[in-house]
């Protein structure tokens, strides 16, 4: 397939990693930022640079990027689609970025809409800690906006295809719901530990338990902070 991917960073440079390494992808990439571009083209991250010409080409569009920016850039790149061309996402949280889907499928319906959001990750952020092994057995989620069964099956097996474990279907809700959980709240706990007064002092007395509730405080503080803000009634409920 022809696959383009919007933003470059860990998770986006990591997916075109994974696709060049499963083979059989022409894998189409951009990023706002220059830099980002020269280091996924130096570390082969994409074949083909993806712009307003070539989009028509896409089999899929992956937007790995903040949720705040996914209707502007989607706005730009949506109507250059081809008829069939599947359109998901790998942000973090999915009320918001489905509900904007959900009015751009009213507007595109030839066009399918396929939320996602990859569960893996690393406690480095940026296209220079992209690995090709980030999605091995990780579980792929999914939340259908106008896809019927069999571009969701088609999605299932892409996905399964690269490595990953398993493939969830849920809705934004439960998404939402289930990783304030599994994630956000992981990642407030993990900061609470660091930024204790005893942290300073730790040495001699912590062992592997604190190194696995302390990695995940190194985080990218500008996503993770709108992340958390997007989904913050979920999140207070699970802090309360």
């Amino acid at each position: 397939m022809n696959i383009g991917i919007i933003g470059l960073g860990l998770m986006g440079g990591s997916f075109g990693k994974t696709l060049k390494k499963a083979g059989g992808h022409t894998v189409y990439g951009t990023d706002l930022s220059p830099a980002v571009m020269q280091k996924a083209e130096l570390i082969k991250a994409f074949d083909v640079e993806l712009t307003e010409q070539n989009v028509g080409e896409l089999d899929m569009l992956i937007f790995a990027i903040y949720p705040e920016t996914f209707e502007k850039t989607a706005e730009r790149f949506l109507p250059l689609l081809k008829s069939g061309a599947i359109v998901t996402d790998f942000c973090g949280t999915k009320r918001g970025v489905v509900s904007t889907m959900r009015r751009f499928a009213e507007i595109y319906s030839e066009i399918v809409f396929i939320g996602g959001h990859p569960m893996a990750g690393r406690e480095f952020s940026g296209i220079e800690h992209s690995t090709a092994s980030l999605f091995e057995r990780a579980s792929m989620i999914l939340v259908p906006i106008n896809a019927d069964i069999y571009a969701l099956d088609k999605a299932k097996k892409f996905y399964l295809s690269l490595g990953f474990n398993s493939v969830e279907i849920t809705t934004a809700e439960n998404h939402d719901k289930m990783i304030a959980y599994t994630s956000q709240l992981c990642h407030i706990v993990s900061n609470a530990f660091i930024k204790n007064e005893q942290a300073e002092k730790h040495a001699g007395y912590s062992a592997g338990s604190y190194r696995d509730l302390t990695r995940v405080a190194r985080l990218n503080p500008e996503m993770w902070s709108q992340l958390m803000i997007e989904n913050g009634d979920k999140l207070k409920s699970e802090l309360d």
